[in-house]
């Protein structure tokens, strides 16, 4: 009987090892990275809706957005695995790690892309098709055909980062406008402050995965011209975009003074670069957005 006993639990123990935890899964999504671009989303459409909150198709919206870009993302990482596994930063991602099986990953991205897509079909053809712009610049042109050949897929990768803002911004006015490519600029410009920092602390890992990053192909201080550049750049915009929609004078002030401090450090970095100074930009440059949506959202409403 102890025999027995003994064996259940060694099977028991051996299959709550191969199940994945739910952490594993949450990881597929990168829930940092998914949480800050539907924020500039919820941003986007709070800022135009202001005090008119449609709430059910504002939920509705922001649902089919979040299955969207959390689909796209464990594409990504079923894609980037082999990339993955020959890098420290991520070897002990779910996938290059072991933790969930790469079919099972790829039907939840499938999954959750297919509802994400089709949900936003039911709330207009314009949505629609900015909600797919973005999963198709994402993982077609970014990961599936630019990542591993040219430093430049940032570029285009970049105009997915910016569909959620516009998306927002669409779910409202049912058309594009010069406020909603605003918004989607501002966050295509704050990528590379985000990107290229990551790359040029990681460019190493980068060099061993056979990725070609900025930093490695057109050399440090260009990297940091372009961040610096493209930073002061998108604390223009998403200033502009406050002003043009009257957001309140207190809210206008808070997003130029987080826009001053943010371009501030990316010419600090340019100036007298560091690894410091370069990790600091890039943790600051998520704050920045995430503070900059905050004003607008705020700035619209009170």
């Amino acid at each position: 009987m102890r025999h027995v006993s003994d064996s259940n639990t060694s099977t028991l123990a051996a299959r709550e090892q191969r199940m994945p935890s739910i952490a594993a899964y949450v990881a597929l999504i990168k829930p940092k990275q998914t949480a800050l671009l539907l924020a500039t989303g919820v941003g986007a459409y709070v800022l135009t809706a202001s005090t008119q909150m449609d709430w059910p198709r504002f939920g509705i919206g922001m649902t089919a957005l979040a299955l969207a870009v959390s689909g796209c993302t464990v594409l990504n990482m079923v894609l980037d695995r082999d990339i993955d596994a020959m890098m420290g930063r991520t070897s002990a991602r779910p996938l290059p790690g072991g933790e969930i099986d790469v079919r099972v990953a790829t039907v939840l991205g499938m999954v959750m892309s297919l509802a994400g897509v089709g949900i936003a079909a039911l709330l207009g053809t314009l949505f629609w098709a900015v909600v797919g712009c973005g999963f198709f610049f994402d993982l077609i042109i970014y990961t599936m055909w630019l990542k591993r050949r040219t430093p430049l897929s940032i570029l285009f990768g970049g105009i997915s980062g910016g569909m959620p803002a516009l998306a927002g911004r669409v779910l409202v006015l049912g058309h594009i406008d010069a406020v909603g490519l605003l918004l989607a600029a501002g966050v295509v410009l704050w990528i590379p402050s985000h990107i290229l920092t990551l790359s040029t602390r990681y460019a190493g890992d980068y060099d061993d995965a056979g990725v070609p990053v900025w930093p490695s192909v057109y050399g440090p201080t260009a990297t940091r011209r372009v961040v610096a550049a493209a930073t002061i750049l998108a604390a223009a915009v998403l200033t502009v975009a406050g002003v043009l929609e009257h957001i309140a004078p207190v809210a206008l002030v808070a997003l130029i003074v987080i826009g001053v401090a943010v371009s501030a450090l990316g010419l600090a970095a340019l100036i007298r670069p560091s690894e410091k100074r370069n990790w600091l930009l890039f943790k600051a440059a998520s704050a920045y957005m995430l503070g900059a949506f905050a004003c607008l959202t705020l700035g619209a409403v009170i």
